[in-house]
């Protein structure tokens, strides 16, 4: 049974207040504010006394789903739980001017530099930036790094970064705001890059490659040492999308691999929140070769006092991408989770984050389909398959989802295959949870044989039920309306 709910707006009496002020008893500065600025209305604010609306938004956050309170198995974004120790630990920097001058904050900086330290030794590469504030930034500045460096070698005919099928959807976006040209190729039947398809795409026009690896069909690339080999014939330079860094993480690298840049999401290997819509960090890592092209400020030591300042003397950077140095509570978040962990624990991480989706792809094997069923990294990619000729699709298994307790995995992606539900239990789930999630996924495809109404009726235990997803949609309603009495 759903339970009615009523909005703030409905919840309004006139004359209530959540407030008492005391009378004013200083001199009004209402006489300085231009008239021009002055409300001629009252604000149509709702009016609720404070327990009203103490409670009210204490509510509406006991309707948040989130990883302190339930299994979060979504695919490509990596919600995993984050260890409360961070947390405690970042707020100590909170008073840290960003304006102060370096020798009072040579802590951050010292930080900073050890962590793009840690960064490059975990990544196999030569230097590292940590201001790009998200994923999809990295991936712009990434990519600024390669057109920086084609365009001092005067090879300016370059304008082609080749993305394949299976990356991140980010990936053609910030290469098209970079200021290239997109060439899409295709995936070979084992899910990885066509390397014939590669070979006809390279040419003289060739300014680099974007592999997402592993890819978002959960795979690793095989086929890893040629692609490098012939993207760098073709004169073009290799990028490497690491969002999913925490599969391969302690084992291989990316540096090692033969790519010339890369990024990280600190908000997903490194365990620093990312909800809602951020704060995030995407470091990007580079060669030897990349480095004069870095953003500024860089950070350096000064040989004659060992003190640590902000550089921003360099003639070939690109330039600042963030203000002052990037989101530094997130980067601070990182650091203890690389502290804490070392390089045995991390790669601890990336081996169990792997296993437990090979084991939910193995316990859902015969249930539902897999379109790739091969081993699989830290996600697997399944479909309803023959569950599809009882009128269901992802979208009502997920809605059923819900109904279980569960959020439901990232749904209908990757685009290249049909009805995909993406799922990554991540390294710090228990197998008692995985097996719940496993028996919750049986149950629903058992539930679809018998009785799909049901299904198709999922959820009804939230507080707002299934939509008419055309309609809102089309004609989204985005704003309270009061009803016209």
């Amino acid at each position: 049974m759903r339970s009615e709910y009523k909005l703030i707006f409905e919840r309004s009496h006139e004359g209530r207040r959540a407030y008492d002020l005391p009378e004013l008893d200083v001199p009004c500065a209402c006489g300085s504010i231009p008239e021009e600025y002055k409300a001629t209305a009252k604000l149509d604010l709702p009016e609720l006394g404070e327990v009203d609306l103490v409670r009210h938004y204490t509510n509406l956050s006991r309707r948040n789903f989130g990883v302190d309170n339930g299994f979060y198995p979504l695919g490509s974004c990596t919600m995993k739980y984050n260890p409360k120790i961070n947390e405690e630990l970042a707020p100590m920097f909170d008073e840290v001017h960003p304006l102060l001058d370096p020798d009072m904050a040579q802590g951050c900086l010292h930080l900073m530099r050890d962590m793009e330290s840690m960064l490059c030794e975990i990544c196999g590469m030569d230097a590292f930036t940590l201001q790009p504030a998200a994923g999809a930034h990295g991936e712009l500045t990434g990519l600024m790094h390669i057109r920086a460096y084609h365009e001092h070698r005067g090879d300016f005919d370059r304008k082609v970064i080749i993305v394949p099928d299976a990356a991140h959807g980010t990936n053609p976006a910030s290469a098209a705001m970079a200021g290239f040209k997109v060439k899409e190729i295709k995936s070979a039947p084992d899910g990885g890059v066509d390397l014939d398809a590669l070979r006809e795409a390279v040419g003289p026009d060739t300014a680099g490659l974007m592999l997402t690896n592993p890819s978002t069909l959960g795979l690793f690339e095989k086929n890893i040492k040629q692609i490098a080999e012939i993207v760098h014939n073709a004169g073009g330079l290799l990028y490497y999308d690491g969002a999913n860094l925490n599969a391969i993480m302690g084992i291989v690298r990316p540096g090692d691999m033969g790519f010339d840049v890369m990024h990280i999401n600190l908000h997903k290997t490194f365990s620093t929140p990312h909800g809602g819509g951020g704060p995030g960090s995407g470091p990007v890592g580079v060669k030897s070769h990349l480095i004069p092209f870095m953003p500024v400020p860089r950070i350096e030591e000064d040989e004659e006092n060992g003190m640590l300042y902000l550089d921003c003397d360099k003639p070939l950077s690109f330039g600042k991408i963030k203000s002052f140095y990037g989101n530094f509570g997130v980067i601070v978040k990182a650091y203890c989770y690389i502290r804490s962990l070392g390089g045995k624990g991390l790669k601890e991480a990336s081996e169990n984050a792997v296993l437990n989706a090979n084991y939910i792809m193995h316990k859902l094997r015969g249930v539902y389909e897999i379109p790739h069923d091969r081993t699989c990294m830290h996600e697997c990619v399944v479909t309803p398959g023959e569950l599809m000729q009882y009128g269901v699709n992802t979208s009502d298994i997920a809605k059923a989802l819900i109904d279980r307790g569960y959020h439901p995995p990232t749904i209908y992606f990757p685009l290249i295959v049909h009805e995909a539900m993406m799922i990554e239990p991540t390294e710090s789930e228990s197998r008692e949870t995985l097996d719940e999630f496993i028996e919750a996924m049986k149950d629903i495809a058992e539930q679809v044989k018998t009785d799909a109404a049901a299904i198709h009726a999922a959820p009804v235990t939230t507080p707002v039920g299934r939509p008419d997803e055309v309609t809102a949609a089309r004609k989204p309603v985005v704003k309270y309306e009061k009803p016209v009495e």
